[in-house]
């Protein structure tokens, strides 16, 4: 029998209540202090002439984010960020150039692969004023350690990929498939699971 989420009744007179949110599974609402970062995040959009962009891009704060300042989503329009960013409010703003400097890349960049931290990024980076970010941070988040049990190969130029999961599509070397054919996907350098 499938679990459902039921209505908890007070006794009358009181409102009715739904049972607090599982932060653990979905995204926290976290007071911004006076900062509006999706409204600051599609103003910059707008200014850099990416309009359709601006329109669909949403940003939220996510608790289950851990040990990354943020993440960027660009198939979803949507910049995660770690609300652990609160308590360092001037990293909000760099991280959030951050991760919008992906969403642009790809955005620029159309159905073309790029490199996460490419010459794309990078261009991004400069448009947006911090031609000197570095594609990691060095907050002081918890590191954890997961043990990677997979390791996948590239048959052509024979690098190691270890991941803690599965992986469960076509996925081949970003590196192979960019210096030999275009940024395409290319089953000749799928990887394959070595352990």
């Amino acid at each position: 029998m499938p679990l459902l989420r039921q209505l908890e009744f007070i006794s009358v007179g009181q409102a009715l209540r739904l049972p607090p949110p599982d932060p653990a599974t979905e995204a926290v609402a976290v007071p911004s202090r006076g900062l509006d970062v999706e409204a600051t995040a599609r103003e910059i959009l707008r200014s850099l002439g990416a309009t359709k962009l601006a329109s669909e891009l949403r940003v939220e704060w996510n608790a289950r984010l851990k040990t990354c300042a943020g993440r960027a989503d660009y198939r979803s329009k949507l910049i995660s960020l770690n609300p652990q960013l609160v308590h360092n409010p001037s990293e909000i703003d760099r991280t959030l150039l951050h991760e919008l400097a992906h969403i642009l890349a790809q955005f620029r960049a159309g159905r073309r692969r790029i490199l996460p931290h490419g010459t794309e990024w990078r261009q991004a980076c400069c448009d947006l004023g911090i031609a000197d970010e570095k594609c990691c941070h060095n907050l002081p988040f918890r590191v954890s350690e997961r043990a990677r049990r997979y390791l996948y190969k590239c048959p052509h130029c024979q690098r190691d990929f270890p991941r803690v999961r599965r992986i469960k599509r076509a996925v081949a070397c970003l590196t192979c498939c960019c210096v030999h054919n275009g940024g395409e996907f290319d089953a000749r350098f799928r990887l394959r699971l070595v352990r």
